[in-house]
């Protein structure tokens, strides 16, 4: 009975130890830099786009964005093969784009587009749109699968 009782103790000392090695990560908006180079072909259209937690930031097999769409910005209709998306509708108002043409769309929405559905979102209004989304099951835009729509632009 000894024995198995240090055993079992030495298996809980690993997994402690283990868990106390992951290291959480914070940061900030304000030091986070917003993302360059994102062209209206490839669907962003006058986007302020960041990834606050991503793979190369924080090791993470997702990602978490911050995006600011101005009046008249989008993000055209796209998807991803290899992630699921959601996001949240801090402020403002829109239509976002689904399977099934457009849909109105502001403040406190939660969308969740499984990998492979298009999805994306219009500012239509006189307002700036904020929204929180993230990537589940990719840690990069290039690990996402990312793919626009051929009838995009």
């Amino acid at each position: 009975m000894k024995r198995a009782v240090r055993k079992s103790k030495r298996k809980v000392s690993r997994a402690s130890a283990a868990r106390t090695s992951a290291k959480m990560y914070r940061t900030s908006m304000r030091d986070v830099p917003k993302v360059g180079g994102l062209k209206r072909k490839d669907g962003w259209v006058d986007m302020q786009v960041q990834f606050l937690i991503d793979k190369a930031s924080a090791g993470a097999d997702h990602v978490i964005g911050w995006t600011v769409l101005k009046p008249g910005a989008r993000h055209e209709r796209h998807r991803h093969h290899h992630c699921d998306e959601f996001f949240i509708v801090l402020k403002g108002h829109g239509h976002i784009y689904t399977d099934d043409g457009e849909a109105p769309s502001g403040e406190g929405d939660v969308v969740y587009s499984p990998r492979k559905c298009w999805h994306g979102f219009n500012n239509t209004s006189n307002a700036d749109v904020v929204l929180v989304w993230g990537w589940m099951g990719a840690g990069s835009i290039e690990a996402s699968g990312y793919e626009v729509a051929p009838d995009s632009h």
